[in-house]
Parts: structure tokens; C-alpha cells; sequence
């Protein structure tokens, strides 16, 4: 089956992308056109952010000669099935079963020994839950950190910390699901992952606090994995501090963090998650050149 979405022009196909605890996950494949440019490319969203916040990035990519898999993680999007209230989904399962199975799909689908994952915010944070890593090429977290409150500035972290710690439960209770949408903190969520993402990024080292007591599901030491952190100057999530706190989450993982200026590439703003917007397109070649493996640097054109 295929989609053609009109804000895109990229025909893309709709797929069923099966885990082995037999969820069956729904995501959009984009087949490489023109000369190819190398692996492919599984887009991991952010907490909270539907696929189709991704396909035009997609496309961009595929006319850059990659085939890409964007895909819901369950109980987002289009891999919701029944009712939220419903969805025991947990944030540790979106890693353990969800990454890892786009990720299996893609290299069977592909016939790639690798792939590149280009994670955004928590889509690039939870490489050490994955047994599969190694078939990860390069991961380019874009705005990937530990969401740490305790590196945010204060105004922000306390923000935080009231929303995912307090008013994120409080609603859970009242509605049998976390309502982050009146938050402003993107879509709805299962009821679990919304107390996990509020634990986690409370207590600091993000996605390792999903294995402190199962060592056998713990991969983080393992990580050889190259990492290219991209970081927005104007992001109040993904800080240097927080950025430095998923780092250290993986200290056997090469890395190169790059922060980047908005002003560098003729944008006003770039925050938490304007990077894959039309309007944005400016940075795209940036994360192209990040997936490709090249060593990056940010012309500076303003103070931090």
C-alpha cells in the first residue's frame, strides 16, 4: 500500500513492522530515487511526535539517494490500537521492542548489513536498550540529551519538573492516560510512558535508569556505535549539560557534539524541535552530512 501525501509529493508506502512480543507497529518506507547516497536511514521521533511530523525530512532524504523508515512507536500515531487508556505501552518497550524491530525491518528490507539512526530528542537517547545495536552504523541524535532537569537552567527545570513530575501524574489519575497535549509537551501518551519519561529525566543518565537492576538488558558499556550529538544553542531540553550527561551514558561510543546557532544558517529560531520543519530545511544539510559520517563544524555567528 502506498500514500501520497500532497505536503511531501514523495509517494511513500505504508508498512506493518511486526515486534516480538507481537505488537504490529505502522510506519511510512521511502524508497531511494536518483543516485543513492549511501545507508539507510531509520527516522526514530521524539516523545510525543507523530511520524508525519518527519516525512517531509523523508523525502529530503530520499532524494539524497537513502531509503528511510519513519515509524509510530505503540500507543502514538498510527500504531495506537484500541483506546489510550487502554495502552500499557512502557518507554522502555519503545527501545527494547519498537526501535529494535524498525530496525531489523529496515536492514531485512533493505538487504543493509547497517542503517544510520537519525534519533530525535528520546529517538536518539535509548541506543544502550537496544541487543541490536551493532547493526546501527551511526546514530545522529538531533536535540538528543538526558532532558536531565538538573541541567536545564532553573526557570526551565522547574517547569519540568512541575509538568512530568506532578501534573503529568495528577492527570494519569484523573484520565487513565497521561494528557500531555494540554501541556504542551506534544501527544497524548500511554499512561507509562508518560511516569517513566517524568522518572527518568528527574533522576538523571535518561534510559539507564530502565536497566539499573537488569544488567543482562544493559548495553550502554557495549555501545561502540559512532555518535554525532546536535545540539540547538536556543534548545532549553537539550543543553550542554544534559547533552554531556547521555555522552557519559556511553563511554565506550566515539562522539562528536556540534551546538548549533540559528543565526549560523539564516533561522531566528531552532529549539527543541523546529529541525524537521519545511521552514527549517536550512539544517537538513547539516544532519546529511551527520549521517554520512563527516566530521561537522558550526560557523559561529553569534554568542551563546
Amino acid at each position: 500500500m502506498t500514500t501520497s501525501n500532497p505536503s511531501t509529493g514523495q509517494e511513500a508506502e505504508v508498512v506493518e513492522i511486526p515486534c516480538e512480543d507481537g505488537q504490529r507497529l505502522r510506519g511510512h518506507f521511502l524508497q531511494a530515487f536518483g543516485t543513492r547516497g549511501g545507508l539507510p536511514v531509520l527516522i526514530s521521533p521524539a516523545t510525543g511526535v507523530k511520524q508525519h511530523f518527519y516525512l517531509r525530512f523523508a523525502r529530503w532524504l530520499a532524494a539524497q539517494g537513502h531509503d528511510v523508515l519513519v515509524f509510530d512507536y505503540r500507543g502514538i500515531g498510527l500504531s495506537l490500537q484500541g483506546s489510550l487508556r487502554d495502552c500499557r505501552a512502557t518507554l522502555a518497550e519503545w527501545a527494547q521492542l519498537d526501535q529494535v524491530a524498525a530496525l531489523e525491518w529496515l536492514a531485512a528490507r533493505t538487504g543493509a548489513a547497517e542503517v544510520v539512526l537519525v534519533g530525535h530528542s528520546a529517538g536518539g537517547q535509548m541506543i544502550g536498550l537496544l541487543p541490536n545495536h551493532r547493526r546501527i552504523a551511526r546514530l545522529v541524535g538531533v536535540a538528543a540529551s538526558t532532558g536531565w532537569f538538573k541541567g536545564m537552567r532553573l526557570a526551565f527545570a522547574l517547569k519540568a519538573h512541575l509538568g512530568l513530575r506532578w501534573l503529568v501524574p495528577l492527570g494519569i489519575r484523573l484520565k487513565g492516560y497521561a494528557p500531555t497535549s494540554a501541556l504542551g509537551l506534544g501527544e497524548n501518551l500511554p499512561s507509562e510512558v508518560g511516569r517513566q519519561w517524568g522518572q527518568w529525566c528527574a533522576a538523571g543518565g535518561y534510559a539507564t535508569n530502565a536497566v539499573r537492576e537488569r544488567p543482562a538488558a544493559d548495553f550502554h558499556a557495549e555501545v561502540r556505535t559512532p555518535l554525532t550529538l546536535l545540539h540547538a544553542a536556543d534548545d532549553d531540553i537539550a543543553t550542554p549539560a544534559t547533552v554531556a550527561d547521555l555522552v557519559r551514558t556511553l563511554p565506550a561510543a566515539p562522539n562528536q557534539v556540534l551546538q548549533v546557532f540559528p543565526h549560523s544558517h539564516g533561522l531566528k529560531t531552532l529549539g527543541h524541535l523546529d529541525w524537521f520543519r519545511q521552514s527549517h530545511q536550512a539544517v537538513w544539510p547539516l544532519i546529511g552530512r551527520a549521517i554520512r559520517g563527516e566530521a561537522l563544524q558550526e560557523p559561529r555567528t553569534e554568542r551563546a
